[in-house]
């Protein structure tokens, strides 16, 4: 891992295209540099000026007299590289470039681009952007951002432990705006431009090691390393930091894939979002969002989990932040008949004990009832979280006590005031989360409770990333799908006596000695879709059948693929079971091997009722796979159906990642479907196989 020190805490910056003007990009940083007192050396560097903002100026680097740890370069794409050849002669270790007109405009601008990337690599500068806004430490005072934004949000005082990394300027700056609004002390103002030479993970990798740092809010349009980026996730995650994360872009480009079902299914936003949630991270969808979530999280000394309590002076608000919870994800858990007894004991018959609790606008006029309910909802063993409603002066009147239980107990308490209460900062100030709307306390606090609950009880769901088995190479690419079951049944898969067939007597004798009804399927590493190519027959009943079928689907597969190989065909015993799955496994252009699971066989695609993991996988996480589907009742005794050989189905899954991990990077995809999954104790079957080889 490289040392960011130098651009992210340098001792001494120099400012390359000074500007005695605050508002020019050459000007603003030293402005605010002097406006926040910054205490390390600053070198402006000009001819055309003597001093600004109170520093001398000198008219070239060379002339700088002292050590300089970052340049900052003001000046015009053309003249970036010459200008680092200077710097890096002169010993400056770090430069941040924010000219625009590099890859991003085309043509010369990337052959600029390509000539700074080289330099980089050959010198070992630590070069930032080009195309960025610059950085700023907020502990240091190392300000080297043209952002107006530190002049108009409100002054940090404290020492701050949030950073944010985005890979936009403006991001970076709508977000920081938002957040100090609410409070939050930042420690890191990143913005990454166009990474030529630093990318997004190794400034979270930097993130993840930094003592300033505890909370990470992360803007990502497209990362480029997503190997580093699942290190750097699972170091925070083992530090007990949090990178709350918002993705742009929701174009599915494996939609664009048509020789697989796997790949249209396991589209870059989807492995995003399984990579997020299987790295511990929490996603996000908007800017207010990302602040809210830090919010509560800079409160993780806080005991919190999914099972909720909602007090309110509403039987309404009750029930609408009831539903919105449980639709979030969480429970709201019938309180404890004795708890019930307590709370009955001050709210009157009309009023809800069983949670949501309705404690009436009376309560308010009993505080020493309120400290009752209060500390019982804090020492039940029945929740995890209490949410308050309480608009106006209703919660100034329980602030008292609701601050008193909070700094009493560790349990997670929030308040929503839809008024104007005059104690929300006391109230934040004694550990206690506040919201003045609704949705707003919805949407950060359901993603983050999921999260403090997932972390409490395992942790993250990320296998360790270990060696896979040894298997036997899979066999010549492009192959068929005998040749792909024959090698996915050495690396675990059962295997269900399918034969293969050159002709309609061979295809005859394999069925007469499997017994009927078959089914036949064409054979041809060049024909991926056997349905649409009219090379599949089912529920062949006797040997006239079969030799019908035979010549038929070899018909139909050469005049729908006249150029196609055709091996033959394969007979295969009908099987029956309880439902159908896909299971495939890819190789993301971003995160490496991915497994895709979704219930529906061919029908998946419609359904679109998926689950993904990057690799590898065990058995637990398959089952876990299994348990995210929407229609997984279906393979749990729907409605008096027999229930489906679940762990055979997990084995299976597990199997066929490793298979991928195993394979070499030729592989691009493996994927069966439909992988029939047998009443319990029955096993599954593969009624399908592909293995596809990677794009020359």
């Amino acid at each position: 891992m490289r040392d960011l020190r130098p651009l992210l805490d340098p001792r001494s910056i120099a400012m390359i295209g000074a500007s005695a003007d605050p508002g020019r990009i050459g000007g603003m940083p030293l402005d605010l540099l002097s406006r926040f007192g910054y205490e390390g050396r600053v070198y402006p560097v000009n001819p055309k000026y003597d001093d600004v903002f109170g520093w001398r100026c000198w008219p070239d680097i060379e002339s700088v007299p002292g050590p300089v740890d970052l340049a900052v370069l003001a000046i015009g794409a053309q003249d970036v590289t010459a200008m680092l050849r200077r710097c890096h002669a002169r010993g400056v270790r770090a430069a941040i470039v924010y000219a625009a007109g590099f890859a991003e405009a085309g043509g010369e601008g990337a052959r600029l681009q390509a000539e700074l990337e080289a330099y980089a690599r050959q010198s070992g500068m630590l070069v930032a952007g080009p195309n960025c806004m610059g950085f700023a430490n907020l502990n240091s005072r190392a300000h080297t951002a043209f952002a107006s934004v530190f002049k108009t949000a409100p002054a940090q005082a404290e020492r701050g432990s949030v950073s944010l990394l985005t890979q936009s300027g403006n991001v970076c700056a709508a977000v920081y705006a938002i957040a100090r609004r609410l409070g939050l002390p930042f420690s890191h103002f990143i913005n990454t431009g166009n990474e030529a030479c630093l990318e997004f993970s190794e400034y979270l990798e930097y993130l993840a090691h930094d003592d300033d740092t505890q909370i990470v809010l992360g803007y990502i349009e497209q990362l480029r390393d997503g190997e580093r980026f699942a290190r750097a996730c699972r170091e925070l995650d083992r530090r007990g930091k949090l990178l709350i994360a918002l993705k742009a872009g929701s174009t599915d480009k494996g939609a664009q894939a048509v020789r697989s079902h796997t790949s249209a299914l396991a589209g870059d936003r989807r492995v995003y979002g399984a990579a997020f949630r299987q790295l511990n991270v929490i996603e996000a969808h908007d800017f207010a969002q990302m602040a809210h979530l830090a919010g509560l999280a800079a409160l993780r000394h806080r005991q919190a989990g999914k099972r909720v309590a909602v007090l309110t002076m509403s039987g309404a608000l009750g029930a609408i932040l009831a539903d919105k919870f449980i639709g979030g994800g969480l429970e709201l858990p019938d309180l404890p008949a004795g708890l019930q007894e307590v709370l009955r004991a001050g709210i009157p018959d009309y009023g809800m004990v069983g949670n949501p609790v309705d404690v009436t606008g009376n309560v308010v006029n009993d505080p020493e009832f309120v400290r009752t309910v209060l500390q019982a909802l804090a020492t039940s063993d029945a929740i995890d979280t209490v949410v308050v409603y309480a608009p106006g002066y209703m919660l100034d009147r329980m602030a008292d006590a609701l601050a008193g239980a909070s700094r009493a107990h560790p349990r997670l308490f929030v308040a929503i005031d839809t008024g104007q209460a005059q104690c929300r900062a006391a109230l934040r100030e004694a550990g206690v989360a506040v919201f003045d709307d609704l949705g707003q306390a919805v949407s950060a606090l359901a993603p983050y409770l999921l999260w403090c609950e997932a972390r409490r009880g395992r942790g993250g769901d990320a296998a360790p990333n270990a060696a896979p088995a040894a298997f036997a190479p899979p066999p010549a690419l492009p192959c068929d799908e005998a040749g792909a079951r024959a090698w996915l049944a050495r690396c675990g898969m059962p295997e269900d006596g399918a034969r293969a067939a050159r002709d309609a007597d061979e295809a005859a004798a394999h069925a007469n000695a499997m017994g009927y009804p078959v089914a036949l399927k064409i054979l041809s590493a060049d024909i991926a879709h056997k349905t649409e190519a009219g090379g599949v027959a089912l529920g062949l009943a006797d040997e006239q059948a079969v030799r019908a079928a035979f010549d038929a689907v070899m018909d139909s597969a050469r005049r729908a693929h006249p150029g196609a190989r055709l091996d033959g065909a394969l007979v295969q015993k009908m099987e029956r079971g309880v439902a159908e799955l896909i299971v495939g496994a890819t190789r993301d252009p971003v995160f490496g091997p991915v497994l895709t699971v979704g219930l529906g066989g061919v029908l998946t695609e419609i359904y679109r009722d998926t689950s993904h993991r990057l690799l590898p996988v065990d058995e637990a996480m398959a089952r876990d796979m299994l348990r995210s589907l929407k229609a997984y009742a279906l393979l749990d005794g729907y409605r008096g159906k027999p229930r489906a050989d679940v762990d055979a189905a997990c084995r299976a899954i597990a199997a066929i990642g490793n298979a991928m991990l195993a394979a070499p990077r030729e592989v691009a995809e493996i994927e069966v479907n439909p992988l029939l999954i047998k009443e319990a104790g029955q096993g599954v079957a593969m009624l399908d196989a592909l293995i596809l080889p990677a794009t020359p």
